[in-house]
């Protein structure tokens, strides 16, 4: 009977030690695992490729946007609608002029284009001055989501202006500073910025109403955008009601 007792308590005892050892594994291989960034790969017609490293741990929501709208072929099309050389180009735009913004079938397939669920959407600026800690400076190459500014409008409206970015994003030329902590920057060019500049230098004219010569004379278009994200699930990103400014003015000057 001893002899009995004796093997089950050795048994268990490895049983034990085995689970102990199964768990301390685990938590090895969590922290020795190189877990690659998500890359994304833009074609851009007649001048060429432009690689880019996504960066989740500094703007999570925002990757996971990108990636979704990338990978469903929104911005297959698409065209650099705005360039400012030695600051910017900025594409994204399914209008093609800065006006537009994308609705959530691009993001969710099942969702029937133009039905009464397809609506627009926005997602939280994951920067600073809107509260999330996102240390990504805006140097040369580096992408970043575009939004709108309300509060020239009204002061009141810089929650709405935080948090006003959908599909439309920019790429960085030169180092600004003065964008740092105002906008969400979420990645940075490691092959193609030869291409980046090449699009930089493209001829521009001033927009039909006026204002700063940055609309080019033929715009350069994006042929489509995939990032591989190395087996990785970044999953659908929380949307926000998008903001209409109209709907505001209407509330406000209708008594």
């Amino acid at each position: 009977m001893k002899k009995v007792k004796m093997i089950v308590t050795i048994l268990l005892l490895i049983i034990i030690l085995g689970l102990i050892g199964l768990v301390g594994f685990g938590y090895y291989k969590k922290g020795t695992l190189n877990v690659q960034n998500p890359v994304a790969t833009m074609e851009v017609e007649n001048f060429g490729t432009i690689k880019i490293e996504l960066y989740p741990e500094m703007a999570p929501n925002t990757v996971a946007n990108f990636i979704k709208l990338s990978n469903n072929g929104f911005y297959d099309g698409l065209k650099f609608h705005r360039i400012v050389k030695d600051f910017m180009i900025q594409g994204g735009d399914p209008k093609g002029d800065g006006t537009g913004t994308v609705t959530m079938s691009a993001l969710d397939t099942s969702i029937e284009k133009d039905s009464e669920g397809d609506k627009e959407y926005n997602i939280k600026g994951e920067f600073i001055a809107n509260s999330v800690k996102n240390t990504l400076k805006h140097e040369e190459g580096v992408i970043s989501m575009a939004r709108a500014d309300y509060t020239q409008y009204s002061a009141s409206l810089a929650e709405a202006s935080y948090n006003s970015a959908s599909s439309q994003f920019f790429i960085m030329t030169k180092n600004t500073t003065s964008l740092d902590g105002q906008y969400a920057a979420f990645g940075k060019v490691v092959e193609g910025l030869d291409i980046v500049h090449k699009i930089e230098n493209v001829k521009v004219k001033a927009a039909e109403n006026g204002g700063e010569a940055s609309t080019p004379e033929t715009a350069p278009v994006i042929k489509q955008i995939r990032v591989e994200t190395y087996g990785i699930d970044y999953g659908m990103p929380e949307t926000l009601d998008a903001f209409n400014i109209s709907n505001y003015f209407t509330s406000m000057y209708n008594y």
